[in-house]
């Protein structure tokens, strides 16, 4: 299937307005990249915290900007006022939620910023898309509520109740606020598992992009868990292209049942449905950029796993899709949009 007739079958079911909170940052600036270039008039939110570096977030817009359709507003979604007053003035007939307080480590030192951006942030969300009745709300949800599942591939089916950090417990409790305003409401709403997203312009906590930017300047490299750890590296721009094709598609009405017991909200898993070590990982990293690491192990992080691996059928059933840009490819992508930001 290709993007344009992605773009077509939005437009044949009527869907020209959609709204992006986090539009500033990494996935959102990718997601709302495609539905402008699908001629989709998109209208971007972000506080543009300075968790990390704003000017990276102000660049990114930068490139939304030149692109015709694209409107924006600085807002915390947790100002329930000013969001429902945002919805009712853009009156999107999609709404993509990709706005939260992301990283695991960071949430072992600022829990409240968690609570506030995922929990009162998400509710507001949720609460602003019931009065506009929006016709299909995504949201991002996070690899992390596996926690340390042994079961691998992770799927959507798989229980989800022993989170292990308080990052994953707020994309969990994302899922089950979702699942009530499904219930209660009929708002058609789909969650979607990220996997390890990496590519250009992306955030600089991620391990991928302080790696590169240690190993540019010549700083040593830190393997946690001794190295032994491995990840479903989804590439950005695979990951635009799934919530893309979802985006006409919302979840139909049908039978509860075992597997999927939400008649109006469904689960997707977004991964390369490959596990890569951590070394394999770093190779293609010291490949792209023609510099060795110098590396250092340590012990396991608190909150972190030692494996993710998604099972992503689900996700190719409903959209003839699956993440697939090859790690080397992804990886040199990234590194070259890398050089040209930095300079370097």
């Amino acid at each position: 299937m290709t993007i344009v007739a992605e773009g077509a079958l939005a437009a044949e079911a009527g869907i020209g307005r959609v709204l992006v909170t986090g539009a500033a940052g990494f996935i959102g600036f990718h997601a709302a990249a495609r539905l402008l270039g699908d001629g989709m008039a998109v209208h971007g939110i972000d506080d543009l915290n300075a968790y990390y570096d704003p000017r990276l977030k102000e660049a990114r817009l930068a490139e939304l900007r030149r692109q015709e359709g694209f409107s924006f507003e600085r807002l915390d979604i947790a100002d329930h006022d000013a969001l429902a007053k945002s919805f009712a003035s853009f009156r999107p007939d999609v709404v993509i939620h990709l706005a939260a307080q992301a990283g695991v480590r960071h949430s072992v030192q600022h829990p409240f910023a968690y609570s506030r951006a995922n929990l009162d942030g998400f509710l507001s969300v949720l609460e602003a898309c019931r009065a506009a009745t929006v016709r299909h709300l995504l949201y991002a949800s996070s690899s992390s509520v596996y926690g340390s599942n042994a079961k691998v591939p992770f799927s959507e089916a798989d229980p989800v109740e022993h989170p292990v950090s308080l990052y994953a417990a707020t994309k969990r409790a994302n899922e089950m606020m979702a699942e009530a305003y499904a219930h209660l409401y009929a708002i058609p709403m789909s969650g979607l598992r990220f996997f390890s997203v990496y590519g250009p312009w992306g955030r600089p906590d991620m391990a991928y992009y302080s790696f590169a930017e240690a190993i540019v300047a010549g700083r040593p490299i830190e393997l946690y868990n001794g190295g032994r750890m491995s990840r479903d590296f989804t590439y950005v721009g695979d990951v635009a292209e799934a919530i893309v094709r979802l985006v006409p598609r919302p979840p139909v009405v049908r039978a509860p049942n075992a597997q999927n017991p939400a008649a109006r909200h469904t689960i997707y898993n977004v991964g390369n449905h490959e596990a890569v070590s951590l070394g394999d990982f770093v190779t293609a990293i010291e490949t792209a950029l023609g510099k060795t690491a110098d590396k250092r192990f340590g012990p396991m992080q608190p909150g972190d796993v030692p494996a993710t691996f998604a099972d992503v059928s689900r996700l190719q059933a409903a959209v003839g899709y699956a993440p697939q840009t090859p790690l080397n490819e992804g990886i040199a992508r990234f590194a070259e949009w890398f050089r040209t930001y930095h300079g370097v």
